[in-house]
């Protein structure tokens, strides 16, 4: 099982590669360099989450339609051959919208939606394999390496590409990426090899759910209502902050292509230590704890980069990086905890559906309001840096609701009431 974990690991981390570059250098390069509005690039990198309920379609149909046999790895092959080619155009897509906005943005939807969709056909996909192959027993040893590997793939492909792209030109930059798809391509490949075994008709014992049944669940507690918006506040908060945080270094301090992508690696080594310590406090700590430090942690993290972008102070802003990371670490494993304490016996699969729907939300409104808002500020105030302020100012105000909200989320509260028969029946029974 060690040799397939590790095979997993390699496909989430190809998965993840293809987003760096796209997520981080390229957007710097499209809002500073390009002068794309920043509303425009929001939109563009929100395309992935908007695909994301398309996932429970996915997941449905590969149960039931193999192809030569095989369940899940066609789909994560066209998933990541999507990725990669979305990957690899990106730049030069992003150049024609310089030159011809109307043109430049319809082959960038292509592009973005050609990439979002790879992104929802692997995940779905891999995930579903490792959830099968892995077994109850040893799901959680097989997240926590694909988790790990995968951060650390998104701090090595961070530092390669700050490398790559110094001096900084197009033709840099359109070379980075094509070496980025390319190793994702590889990688990918290698974790593929000999992973699945050939299926002889059976249909997967995995769990499909519909939306209905999702809304359901959630509406008939009011614990799991809470933890819902709970969580989707939170990560729009964290998440949001994606397609803002590299122009606005370039924008307050003057931070070159290269310094704006080692954010993506400071800030990446920040949440990979403070997942290994949030996993050594998980048996000595309360989990809400742990969740609530987190949460703090990433609050002050963005007021001081707030306080940074106000006194122009780049060393003030890369402790911000700092304590933003160690929040989304510390969050992230503490809440994952939680978010497994919030399923019953039977319904698991149904609830952490819901939990996903809410965590691509999240990453949805997060995205598109950070751009909205900052071009909207900015427009108003015609200051490029009071539109980023406001932004950060606004996901503080979300983080600060958000922890406000976890004081009243109750796990024991939660399990009596949706261990109701009448709640249960109505899930069991909804179409």
């Amino acid at each position: 099982m060690l040799r397939k974990r590790l095979q997993l690991g390699l496909i989430h981390l190809a998965v993840a590669m293809t987003l760096v570059p796209i997520n981080s250098t390229l957007n710097r390069v499209m809002i500073k360099e390009l002068g794309i509005a920043a509303t425009v690039v929001a939109i563009l990198a929100s395309l992935p989450y908007l695909f994301s309920p398309l996932q429970v379609a996915i997941g449905s149909y590969s149960d039931r339609h193999p192809v030569l046999g095989f369940r899940r790895t066609p789909y994560i092959l066209l998933g990541l051959l999507l990725c990669v080619a979305g990957l690899v155009v990106s730049p030069q897509i992003a150049f024609l919208m310089a030159q011809n906005p109307t043109l430049g943005f319809l082959a960038a939807a292509l592009a973005f939606g050609a990439w979002g969709m790879g992104f929802n056909l692997s995940s779905v996909s891999y995930l579903s394999l490792a959830s099968e192959l892995s077994g109850e027993k040893e799901r959680g040893k097989t997240i926590a390496t694909m988790w790990f590997m995968m951060i650390v793939s998104i701090i090595l492909t961070a530092v390669a590409i700050s490398r790559m792209v110094e001096p900084y030109s197009p033709e840099v930059l359109q070379r980075a990426f094509w070496v980025v798809g390319a190793a994702a391509l590889v990688i990918g490949l290698l974790g593929l090899v000999r992973l699945e075994s050939r299926s002889k008709g059976e249909h997967s014992t995995a769990e499909n759910f519909t939306f209905k049944q999702m809304a359901d669940v959630i509406l008939k507690s009011r614990q799991a209502t809470l933890f819902f918006w709970y969580l989707t506040l939170l990560l729009a908060a964290i998440l949001g902050q994606d397609v803002l945080l590299e122009p606005f270094a370039a924008e307050s301090f003057g931070m070159t292509v290269q310094q704006t992508t080692r954010i993506t690696s400071i800030w990446g080594s920040a949440v990979l230590l403070m997942i290994l310590v949030a996993g050594a406090l998980e048996r000595r700590a309360p989990r809400k704890l742990v969740a609530q430090i987190g949460n703090v942690s990433a609050l002050a993290g963005f007021l001081v980069i707030l306080a940074s972008g106000l006194l122009a102070s780049q060393g003030i802003f890369w402790l911000g990086v700092v304590l933003l990371g160690a929040g989304t670490g510390l969050a992230t494993v503490a809440n994952l905890a939680l978010m497994f304490d919030l399923t019953i016996p039977g319904y698991v699969g149904l609830f952490i559906g819901a939990w996903g729907v809410s965590n691509a939300l999240s990453r949805l409104v997060g995205t598109l309001m950070a751009g909205v808002v900052r071009d909207a500020v900015t427009g108003l105030t015609q200051n490029a840096l009071t539109g980023y302020l406001v932004v950060f100012g606004i996901e503080a105000a979300m983080l600060a609701v958000a922890i406000g909200m976890l004081f009243i989320i109750n796990v024991e509260a939660f399990h009596k009431q949706v261990e109701a028969p009448s709640v249960v029946e109505r899930v069991a029974l909804a179409d």
